[in-house]
């Protein structure tokens, strides 16, 4: 009968393991720390980044690539320590989500006039091109 042995959760990451694991600089952590949104232990000169750090920081990247600023995501990390029941930090990024939302359709609209903008005004320029050259032949 073989026993398997079940490793322990992991308790402490590194600067530079958590970094390879999110595919972000040590840099950009201590950044983060330095503007408050992670808080590792200190061992010496070294960061020990908790659990909690390693969910704060996933939540950090996912709302940079929605395209959150730094202090928006400050808040909404600040209403989820202070509500455990997590519903006025639902519901705040819910209404976030819901601007972030509207402005992205703002811009793709903004980008479907200035596309139609420039293939007009590519076809004006071609059509002139082409009646100049036929004047020259």
């Amino acid at each position: 009968m073989s026993s398997k042995r079940t490793q322990p959760a992991r308790i402490y990451w590194t600067i530079n393991e958590l970094s390879r694991s999110y595919d972000v600089t040590p840099r950009t952590l201590r950044h983060y720390e330095d503007v408050g949104l992670l808080s590792p232990l200190r061992k010496g000169t070294q960061r020990l980044y908790r659990e909690r750090d390693r969910v704060r920081l996933q939540l950090i990247l996912r709302g940079r690539r929605l395209g959150f600023g730094l202090p928006e995501i400050q808040e909404m990390l600040d209403l989820y320590d202070a509500d455990p029941t997590e519903v006025t930090q639902l519901r705040h990024t819910i209404r976030r989500g819901d601007a972030k939302l509207q402005e992205l359709h703002d811009q793709v609209e903004e980008l479907k006039t200035l596309i139609e903008e420039i293939t007009e005004l590519r076809a004006t320029m071609q059509h002139r091109l082409d009646q100049i050259l036929r004047q020259e032949d």
